[in-house]
């Protein structure tokens, strides 16, 4: 006779799927309505799950928001870390980084990292996802420091440039709509080419021209 049972390890891998389509719905929830404002019973809804069957899966709202923010963070020091292992000039794995960022704050967990935070969390959550976004901030001032070391960014403080950066990109998870006019590769570009090159067109230089002979005066004798 067959086991109707499965597997041990299918079992955890059945679980470990469910798990994430539950911590994800309630991230788009959280995304649509605010943490507060989502109830569990409205996530199981969405699921089409029981209350308690959520359970199985989760402890409570706080560690659901902790798990999507957590992964949301990991997702971008990831990404960052995997273009500042690639070869090339620093400038050229910043703007790498910057565009799998947008990429990143506009899915699901990384757009919960922007538009929910750890704010509502009890204080040891609250720490233990802002030394992630501590070590988020250092790969990218690190890569403004060899970018300054190397010639291929202007010299700057990396504190400074890295929070603008971050700061004007993080802003777009914020104002996204899924299924807008533009895609977020599109943003992407838009934003970093904006952040990158600036606003103002480079005034062009005077071309120096050589006074014409016939304006020149003849230079008197003293008498």
């Amino acid at each position: 006779m067959v086991s109707p049972w499965e597997p041990a390890v299918d079992r955890a891998r059945t679980r470990a799927s469910k798990r994430e389509a539950v911590l994800r719905v309630a991230a788009q929830m959280f995304n649509e309505k605010g943490f507060h404002a989502t109830s569990l019973d409205e996530v199981a809804e969405r699921l089409n799950i029981t209350k308690p069957t959520l359970y199985y899966y989760v402890k409570n709202k706080d560690e659901i928001l902790f798990e999507c923010v957590n992964i949301g963070l990991q997702m971008l020091q990831d990404a960052i870390q995997q273009v500042g292992a690639s070869g090339g000039r620093a400038i050229d794995k910043l703007v790498a980084g910057m565009q799998q960022y947008v990429r990143i704050v506009t899915m699901d967990f990384g757009m919960c990292v922007i538009r929910v935070g750890e704010d509502p969390l009890p204080p040891e959550s609250q720490r233990k996802l802002r030394r992630f976004k501590a070590a988020l901030d250092q790969e990218f001032r690190e890569l403004i420091r060899l970018g300054i070391a190397e010639g291929s960014i202007a010299s700057c403080d990396p504190k400074i440039a890295a929070f603008t950066l971050a700061g004007a990109l993080s802003w777009i998870g914020r104002w996204y709509q899924p299924g807008g006019p533009l895609r977020p590769e599109q943003i992407a570009d838009q934003c970093i080419g904006l952040l990158i090159h600036g606003l103002q067109i480079p005034m062009p230089t005077p071309v120096a021209t050589a006074t014409p002979l016939s304006t020149l005066q003849p230079t008197r004798s003293p008498t």
